[in-house]
């Protein structure tokens, strides 16, 4: 009798140099999903009719009906390559931006990514992002060029002009990857048509080709040629399939190219780990060590209707077993893990134990969220997972039925933890509830699936942008916060962050968070970026791209306060003066403070309105403004709209940036304000007949007009019912 799909898979989890975690990753439509779905149906796991069409990993019923990809699917299948098997843990990810903290999230999980890249489209500005994920995990990329019949049907190129479009393809994700890659790594993983990182072929009809492989069996590009000039039906596309089938060829490179968990753990470790190499912990996660001690990284948590949350991710170190009890490091508890799951195709299969090295899935993680770092005993967790984009644009949401408000209320906590790129904020006090997410669609998605899959029926307030505040000058003298029992004086002054700190703080570098005494790293860092050494070791704590420091002398008691003082810096960062919306790049300087001498008059209900009123007055006095978030579109439009496009950016306070024609095509860069581009998609539409789409490259927050500035922050504050003085 055969052996069963999930036998084979316990079988070889414990072979390390036989595993490889590889995740699918391109631009939205370039045929990921139907991808990956050839690969399950050549290691057997769904009959050859289905695939491509099933969209087995588009398994939320939006996803089937939208046709794009949303969560994450984890699926785990074996490959037979020379003679030996292999496990490979496969990933699908999203290619729309406003699902872009799925990808970032996957690739945590991940050694290795295939990128996928449309033939006819070339490299998308999606392509680009997600690129730059990946190697900002140092997840190593092998390219797959997809759709490349219509190369031959639609466009009737000829085999040299096919090359040469291949060629240009190559060029450009290799400049990228030589781009964005850390110098050591740039050369090293550039991608080689000859080495066989890279292969050409069509997903839709399940054949692909690569060097290696055309010298193995002697299939060439002449043979494809010929299936498809001479109309391509069904039954020779199906011997092409037969000869060259997609999944033999994809995995075969996958296994050549992509590291195993021992080797990628070695080089992967020290950029998402932050604890001491040297030590035990550190020693088992470089090594992948299954005796050492656990460590295990949630990047999913999907709700199945029976077994409650699952938390899929994946295990760098250590075993894990049913009936562990183990601790979460962000949530601080214990808990038991009550079952251990492996994936078969997006089936969970329960296990009793999953040595290091894999991806699985795990039940029993109460109140568990994406980035949790689990481990036997409290550890140094991985650094936070950063998104690359921020969310902008917020929806109020309330229960049409004042008897679903509890449910409600569980329904938006489940949905932050199934996606944390949305934040959800529940004021206890107005009763208000508040979606923060990455834009329109990513939104109306999460709104959808509260209403379908949760059966709460909910009612939406129209979007409404998430401003900044920041300053631009100093403040002049430094300026007083006084305690309510005016004990206590507090003298601060702020002025804005350096542009090179700002970028340090984008990057990583610096980490946002309260700092220890000794942080040598940080101080080096600090002061490459410009600042003086005097100043980068008063620095106290970093929040969200604004930095405290603290400049008092020969304070005795400040070590009582200092708490209590980053509690109030960070209150007033969430909540800025002009219209209390989140503040950027603000440096506050805490320059001398005055004490009660008895401590009972120097607690939190004293220091933190002080603090409070002396930052806010410092802020006063520095020239504030708001900062609006704007994004950076691509569109595309056949030639002869190209006047209608820009009319519509213009009206919309847009700017061109970058207008290329391709062809019959039209591809204009713009930059957008977010607040102006709620309904573009249809206004698009109708100005052109439908056939123009855009795509969001980058986001960023800009000064918004001064004759804009007033009106704003008076519609802010009477949105949020400040009165004049608060």
């Amino acid at each position: 009798m055969a052996e069963k799909m999930v036998d084979k898979v316990m079988r070889i989890m414990g072979n390390k140099k036989n595993i490889r975690n590889i995740c699918t990753s391109a631009h939205i439509d370039h045929g990921k999903t139907t991808f990956s779905d050839n690969l399950l149906y050549g290691a057997g796991m769904m009959s050859e009719a289905l695939a491509g069409k099933a969209c087995v990993l588009d398994f939320h019923e939006d996803e089937q009906a939208r046709g794009i990809t949303i969560d994450a699917a984890n699926v785990s299948m074996v490959h037979e390559c020379e003679g030996e098997e292999y496990l490979i843990n496969l990933i699908d990810t999203p290619g729309h931006v406003d699902f872009g903290g799925d990808v970032t999230r996957a690739m945590r999980a991940c050694d290795g990514t295939i990128v996928l890249c449309c033939a006819v489209e070339g490299v998308m500005p999606q392509t680009e992002t997600v690129l730059r994920q990946a190697l900002r995990e140092r997840v190593k990329p092998v390219l797959f060029i997809n759709k490349v019949d219509r190369l031959i049907k639609e466009l009737q190129l000829t085999p040299e002009a096919m090359q040469e479009r291949f060629l240009k393809i190559i060029e450009f994700v290799n400049r990228l990857i030589k781009q964005i890659a850390e110098e050591e790594y740039g050369e090293k993983w550039a991608i080689n048509v000859n080495e066989g990182s890279v292969a050409f072929g069509s997903a839709a009809h399940k054949w692909a080709l690569s060097i290696p492989y055309m010298k193995k069996t002697g299939v060439t590009f002449k043979d494809v040629i010929e299936v498809y000039s001479k109309g391509g039906d069904e039954s020779s596309v199906k011997a092409l399939a037969q000869k060259a089938p997609l999944h033999k060829v994809i995995l075969d490179m996958s296994i050549k190219h992509h590291p195993n968990p021992m080797d990628a753990q070695k080089y992967r470790i020290p950029k998402i780990w932050k604890g001491e190499i040297e030590g035990t912990q550190g020693q088992a996660l470089v090594n992948c060590d299954e005796k050492g001690p656990l460590a295990f990284v949630v990047t999913k948590i999907v709700v199945d209707p029976h077994a409650g949350e699952v938390s899929a991710g994946r295990l760098f170190s250590g075993t894990v077993k049913k009936g562990d009890t183990v601790y979460m490091n962000r949530a601080k508890q214990n808990v038991r893990v009550q079952q251990v799951s492996i994936y078969n195709g997006a089936k969970r299969e329960l296990i009793d134990a999953a040595p290091s090295g894999n991806i699985i899935g795990i039940v029993g993680l109460k109140d568990c969220l994406p980035g949790e770092t689990i481990t036997a005993e409290p550890s140094t967790p991985f650094e936070q997972i950063t998104y690359i984009f921020e969310p902008v644009v917020t929806k109020a949401i309330e229960a049409k039925n004042p008897a679903d408000l509890p449910k409600l209320v569980e329904v938006l906590r489940q949905v932050h933890k199934e996606d944390p790129t949305i934040k959800i904020e529940i004021n206890e006090e107005t009763g208000e509830h508040l979606m923060h997410g990455m834009g329109e669609l990513h939104l109306e998605v999460i709104e959808n699936r509260i209403r379908t899959e949760k059966k709460v029926d909910v009612q939406t307030s129209p979007p409404i942008v998430v401003y900044r505040e920041t300053i631009v000058g100093t403040t002049p003298q430094a300026a007083e916060g006084k305690s309510p029992n005016k004990h206590n004086k507090f003298y601060f002054t702020v002025e804005p962050v350096d542009e090179r700190i700002t970028e340090a703080i984008k990057k990583g570098d610096i980490p946002n968070a309260r700092l220890k005494k000794k942080e040598q790293e940080l101080w080096e860092v600090l002061e490459k970026a410009g600042m003086k050494t005097i100043e980068s070791r008063a620095v106290r704590e970093v929040f969200n791209g604004n930095l405290l420091l603290d400049k008092t002398k020969g304070e005795v008691h400040i070590g009582e306060v200092i708490e209590l003082v980053m509690d109030g810096f960070e209150q007033v960062m969430e909540k800025g003066s002009l219209a209390r919306e989140p503040c950027m790049k603000v440096k506050v300087n805490l320059l001398d403070i005055k004490l009660h001498e008895d401590a009972i008059h120097r607690g939190p209900a004293q220091v933190l309105p002080a603090v409070r009123d002396g930052i806010r007055e410092a802020i006063f006095n520095a020239k504030p403004l708001m900062l609006e978030p704007v994004q950076v579109l691509d569109f595309e439009a056949p030639i002869d709209f190209m006047g209608n496009v820009s009319k519509l950016i213009q009206n919309k306070r847009g700017q061109l940036l970058d207008a290329q024609q391709e062809g019959e095509m039209i591809k204009i860069k713009a930059k957008m304000p977010v607040a102006e581009m709620f309904g573009m998609t249809s206004e698009l539409r109708s100005a052109t007949e439908g056939r123009a789409t855009f795509f969001l490259v980058d986001q960023a927050f800009e000064r918004l007009p001064d004759e804009l500035q007033g009106k704003i922050i008076q519609q802010i504050r009477t949105r949020k019912g400040l009165t004049g003085n608060q």
